[in-house]
């Protein structure tokens, strides 16, 4: 493969990515815990955009379980939008691991 041709590749490949990358922020994607008590959603940016917590769990004599609740649900968030991300990218590198590439 010549030079040329390939740099116009790559070229390709970083507008496509960078497309993605912009559509992936207005991608969302939700996780909950508590059996649906807290629910989050994250964007595929990785940024939190929206916590929900039913008020029946919420407990004043016990707010480690609210944390636990929350702290579950926002991993979740971000582990599936990290995968949702993850999967839009190899559709453009065809399952190419280049580290730091997003």
């Amino acid at each position: 493969m010549n030079m040329g041709k390939m740099l116009k590749q790559i070229q390709k490949m970083q507008g496509e990515m960078a497309k993605i990358q912009e559509e992936l922020a207005d991608r969302e994607v939700k996780a909950s815990s508590g059996g649906g008590a807290v629910e989050v959603t994250a964007n595929g940016k990785q940024e939190i955009m929206d916590i929900k917590i039913d008020p029946d769990i919420v407990d004043k004599d016990d707010i480690e379980m609210l944390e636990d609740l929350v702290l579950a649900a926002v991993n979740e968030s971000l582990r599936l939008s990290q995968e949702m991300a993850n999967e839009e990218m190899q559709k453009i590198t065809g399952g190419l691991n280049i580290p730091g590439l997003f």
